[in-house]
């Protein structure tokens, strides 16, 4: 089907730069996965796997304890929405409370921020939470939720996952980042996790980084024993994560100088680039105004000018930038044609529809009201219809009266 629409209109196989996966087994699989057969077309095709779908996987890691909280949390989620009851006793409670919020959020594994947003709702309706199972004489529930260490561990989790859904967020947009500027993101947030193992450890230890546990665990009600159990938790807990991260992001940039020529053209050693890119990459680096131009603007534009002047240097710069780190924009073309073509709708034809609905121009409707004819309102039409057909209704009425006092006077 791909190759079908590649030659309907005109695109070559062999300008394919890379194809960015999901990493399921249809994509992947070595017989007759799409990568497979797309590397039948051009083998110089890179193969990438979504920067989203690999960090919502680093951030499952949890050790088993964090994780005996993390599921008691859903299941006291689950107790106060499984019943329509308990949703509306829970609503009362929080309006005579005064709280922010009237519900919990469920947590659904596919939806990636969801499960930071339940965390966050819970912690901020804690006091309601603990009083509502009390009143539903679930007294096992309520001395669970009232444990000093699962309410650290409740509050770190929720400063952690909040954490890794801002930088799930900076890997979406529809102006997706290149592959240098996610890989910075991400190295960034490895280093974060660094600093933060590394403070926690400090023997006066340092929590403002997780500033939700800072102000519960600065209550003089929490016990020391549980302090340093979660602190423990919570060193472990990064140092797994920090692996994990660097398991699933190794970092192929450093030692890489075309990936510095591309994102840094005027540091570049020259000497450890090949032989054929030299010369060009000599002569950019000391090119005056590209270096003044460099500075004001994006990686992209930038190569994009100075492609036809140093084209083996620009190619081999674009081939890197032009690669496709995430499949948002897949994704996001997939959920606007769920939203338009419904069950009621199956037989649309929804093309020029899903364009407008992924268009990033914003459409001039004043002009467009303008050069428009306007319709007229159904009542207004009615009304007028009525008093037509009044008109006619009367004009001949009277002319069939006129017509009798003329005949009767002859």
């Amino acid at each position: 089907m791909v190759s079908d629409f590649f030659e309907e209109n005109g695109l070559s196989w062999e300008k394919l730069v890379g194809v960015c996966t999901d990493g399921a087994p249809a994509m992947l699989g070595s017989c007759s996965g799409f990568v497979t057969l797309v590397k039948e077309k051009n083998p110089a095709v890179t193969t990438t796997l979504s920067v989203m779908h690999r960090q919502v996987l680093a951030a499952k890691t949890l050790p088993d304890d964090l994780r005996d909280s993390l599921n008691l949390a859903i299941k006291i989620v689950n107790f106060v929405k499984n019943r329509t009851l308990n949703t509306r006793l829970f609503a009362a409670l929080c309006v005579d409370l005064g709280a922010d919020h009237k519900i919990l959020l469920f947590h659904t594994e596919v939806r990636w921020l969801s499960k930071g947003n339940m965390l966050s709702r819970l912690f901020e309706l804690k006091d309601e939470v603990e009083i509502f199972p009390k009143q539903q004489k679930k007294e096992e529930l309520y001395c669970e939720f009232m444990d000093q260490t699962f309410q650290l561990s409740l509050a770190y989790l929720v400063d952690i996952f909040e954490s890794l859904n801002n930088l799930n967020l900076k890997l979406q947009g529809n102006n997706a980042a290149n592959i240098i500027a996610q890989h910075n993101a991400i190295k960034a947030f490895t280093e974060k996790i660094k600093l933060w193992k590394n403070q926690n450890q400090a023997l006066m230890p340092n929590f403002s980084f997780f500033p939700t546990f800072s102000s519960l665990a600065e209550n003089e009600g929490f016990q020391e024993f549980c302090k340093e159990n979660a602190k423990n938790k919570i060193v472990f807990h990064l140092d797994c994560l920090a692996d994990e991260f660097i398991r699933y992001f190794p970092d192929n940039f450093s030692g890489n100088p075309v990936h510095k020529l591309a994102h840094s053209p005027f540091n570049v050693d020259v000497d450890s680039l090949p032989e054929v890119l030299q010369e060009q990459a000599l002569k950019m680096k000391y090119d005056s105004s590209a270096k003044d131009i460099f500075e004001n603007l994006s990686l992209e534009k930038f190569w994009l000018k100075y492609f036809p002047i140093y084209p083996k240097v620009g190619e081999e710069a674009l081939s890197i930038i032009l690669l496709f780190l995430s499949t948002y924009l897949c994704e996001k073309s997939f959920s606007s044609l769920v939203i338009i073509k419904t069950k009621q709708r199956n037989r649309l034809d929804v093309e020029n529809d899903v364009c407008c609905a992924l268009s990033s121009f914003k459409p001039r409707i004043s002009q467009l009201v303008k050069k428009t004819q306007h319709h007229l309102h159904m009542k207004f039409i009615l009304f007028m219809l009525f008093l037509i057909l009044n008109y006619v209704f009367i004009k001949f009425w009277c002319q069939e009266k006129l017509f009798v006092l003329i005949f009767n006077f002859k």
